[in-house]
């Protein structure tokens, strides 16, 4: 067939012939519109599907009678699966807007109550407890912010800070308290100092024991103690304690 364009009237159809190839533009153009028309169909069907639902009550009562069917059928169906495919316990009750009882149990709906109330009992008596041991480590901590308060004043009065709101009574109870722990003080340093000069004696006791070896090993005579008591005069000085002598001329 040669090139050109070849036209046939068929029922309001127009088919067109070009080098052999025949098109229908004007069915393509209706196919296109027709296709389109149906996604948006379908578009505004999926809108009106998927709408999202508003969580109050339903005004309508046919409407929530409908809904109530359906999620309640819905409902005992997951419950039913969760059973099964994970193994739980489930026990499930409705009651309808009317009073009419709906339920679903995965072994005995009493026994699953049964376990429900003392699991929450249970759960009572712990969170009693723990309440108990709570209030009691608050009255403990504020017991010990206190006696910490306390001590940081008497503190304060034992160092001379904060003697003002003091009365005569408590400055020579300080005082007392003071010259106790004074007495303790010089007590406890004497008591050191005679544990060094102690262990200083045992230790000259040693050097002497040691000095004797060594006399002996060089062949020398020991040491008198009259010699000792000699160097011990030598490295005396002059220093004591309390006021100094009056010397007669």
């Amino acid at each position: 067939m040669s090139s050109g364009f070849t036209c046939f009237g068929i029922y309001s159809l127009i088919f067109l012939f070009e080098g052999g190839d025949c098109f229908f533009p004007q069915v393509t153009k209706r196919r296109k519109r027709l296709g389109s028309s149906l996604l948006t169909l379908r578009s505004r069907r999926v809108k009106m599907v998927r709408g999202k639902t508003q969580m109050k009550r339903i005004e309508n009562a046919t409407s929530r009678q409908v809904t109530f069917s359906k999620r309640r059928n819905g409902l005992l169906k997951k419950a039913f699966e969760l059973s099964v495919l994970c193994d739980a316990e489930v026990a499930l009750i409705i009651f309808s807007p009317r009073g009419k009882l709906y339920e679903f149990s995965s072994c005995s709906i009493n026994k699953t109550i049964e376990r429900y109330q003392k699991k929450t009992k249970d759960i009572g008596i712990n969170s009693k407890i723990v309440e108990d041991h709570s209030q009691h480590a608050k009255e403990q901590t504020s017991n010990m912010m206190t006696k910490l308060e306390f001590l940081e004043v008497a503190k304060r009065k034992l160092l001379g800070d904060g003697l003002e709101p003091c009365t005569i009574d408590e400055l020579q109870q300080l005082e007392n308290q003071l010259e106790r722990s004074l007495s303790r003080i010089r007590a406890r340093k004497n008591q050191l100092f005679r544990e060094q000069i102690e262990k200083l004696k045992e230790k000259e006791k040693i050097l002497i024991e040691e000095n004797t070896k060594l006399r002996e090993q060089c062949g020398m005579q020991p040491r008198q103690a009259s010699e000792e008591q000699e160097v011990y005069m030598d490295v005396e000085t002059q220093l004591s304690i309390g006021p100094p002598e009056r010397r007669v001329a």
